[in-house]
């Protein structure tokens, strides 16, 4: 198994922007010296829920400082750019940090940020798949020409050009039971979380769809990465632990059902079915279910050592996303889990 850290740059009340920022990166440049295999931002817009708008940009200043972390985003939301200046700054990100670039991509979910952008969210799948399919073009053809219904290009030679060959591995996030299927079609690794699933066994019944779609379109699924995002603090006894992880959790998801779905009494926006519920949801959730379902992983190491033992047997997962600094989670508490996932928890797995 291989480990990494999310970073939501969350700015809850009690910080300042510029507080919460230097931390952030401080936590990120620290994660190599504590033996993490990757650290991945995640792009969000307009609310306090995240204010990471350019994961490259915050990558960047990670990229001089380090030299081994690898360094993906979870996730470049693409329909809220444009692909060929997605293509330009990755591949520059990529040249940057010597071939360290794990692309990890989404179609978003929020609705207040594609208001915000002025994109269309019910066409967010389709305008997906075309920046996709520019990137990829755009960094292994000499010269793109694209006519398609969101994006027209002719004669453009892409520069610069990634240093990984073809190009820095591509992760797709995976909400719905169709996107699952999508991400082993196209071949590309995949990233989860038990945390929308609801439970291992829903991740695990997913995970075996996106398998076998890898298999069934000539992929062989041991060359493909499964990635969890995880929220999990270990501490030195269960009570301590818990005490100072829940706040922050239910923290999460109170922001979180504010801006995930539509509001009451709007219908759902097409295409986005799956998550009319989750508001409602996220307004009741209790810290106990979450425990008791594996969407939080929480206690003395002994138990986090078991709980993801179980994770990695029940799913198959091979690439942890440690999800801890979040809902203002100071600063002393996150580096002291980072010290227990050094010296006691990745041992045991890796």
């Amino acid at each position: 198994m291989r480990f990494g850290m999310l970073h939501l740059f969350e700015s809850p009340e009690g910080r300042s922007e510029a507080q919460m920022i230097d931390e952030q990166l401080s936590l990120m440049e620290a994660a190599e010296e504590y033996g993490f295999d990757s650290l991945w931002p995640a792009e969000h817009h307009f609310t306090e829920y995240g204010v990471c708008g350019s994961p490259a940009l915050n990558l960047a200043a990670i990229a001089r400082t380090t030299r081994k972390i690898r360094l993906g985003t979870g996730v470049c939301v693409l329909p809220l750019h444009n692909p060929i200046r997605v293509a330009e700054d990755f591949a520059m990100l990529d040249q940057m940090s010597g071939g360290r670039v794990d692309f990890g991509v989404g179609r978003g979910y929020q609705p207040i940020e594609f208001q915000g952008f002025g994109v269309d969210q019910t066409r967010s799948a389709k305008i997906f798949d075309e920046s996709l399919e520019i990137i990829r073009r755009a960094w292994t053809e000499e010269k793109l020409n694209f006519e398609g219904e969101f994006f027209q290009f002719k004669d453009l030679e892409i520069r610069p050009r990634p240093l990984q060959d073809p190009h820095p591995p591509i992760w797709m996030a995976a909400l719905s039971q169709q996107t699952f299927e999508k991400a082993g079609r196209l071949g590309f690794n995949l990233l989860l979380s038990p945390v929308f699933g609801g439970s291992l066994q829903a991740a695990r019944d997913n995970i075996q769809r996106y398998r076998q779609a890898l298999a069934d379109n000539g992929f062989d699924p041991a060359s493909r990465q499964v990635g969890a995002l995880t929220m999990m603090f270990a501490g030195k006894s269960h009570e301590e632990a818990r005490s100072q992880f829940a706040e922050p959790v239910i923290w999460y998801f109170r922001t979180f059902g504010k801006f995930v779905a539509p509001k009451v009494g709007q219908p759902p926006i097409q295409g986005y079915e799956w998550y009319t519920d989750i508001r409602d949801l996220a307004s009741v959730v209790e810290w106990e279910t979450l425990i008791e379902h594996g969407a939080v992983i929480c206690g003395e190491t002994p138990y986090v050592i078991e709980r993801l033992q179980e994770m990695k047997e029940m799913t198959g997962i091979d690439h942890l996303l440690g999800w801890t600094r979040l809902g203002g989670l100071s600063d002393d508490l996150v580096t002291s889990h980072m010290e227990l996932m050094r010296d006691e928890i990745m041992p045991a797995l890796r």
